[in-house]
């Protein structure tokens, strides 16, 4: 699949699949609350393993999300 097809997969599913719309919703909350660590010069060990834990919950989500573009492509074949 093409970079242009899979972009219209996550923009169909965004629109038609309200699960992946609120992992979506819930990617770009987690990459909001890492930009506040990204910003500061130091971080404390606490703010360091929460950072981390932010990551590891980023990348589930997105794990999730790119799991149900795939089962949508098996069973429609590409983006409709």
């Amino acid at each position: 699949m093409s970079p242009a097809e899979a972009q219209e997969v996550k923009n169909l599913l965004l629109h038609n699949d309200p699960t992946y719309r609120e992992l979506a919703e819930r990617h770009h909350q987690l990459d909001d609350q890492l930009h506040q660590f990204t910003d500061r010069p130091y971080l404390t060990n606490t703010e360091q393993v929460e950072e981390v834990t932010l990551k590891k919950l980023k990348l589930a989500v997105k794990d999730q999300m790119e799991r149900i573009a795939r089962e949508y492509v098996t069973a429609h074949g590409r983006a409709s």
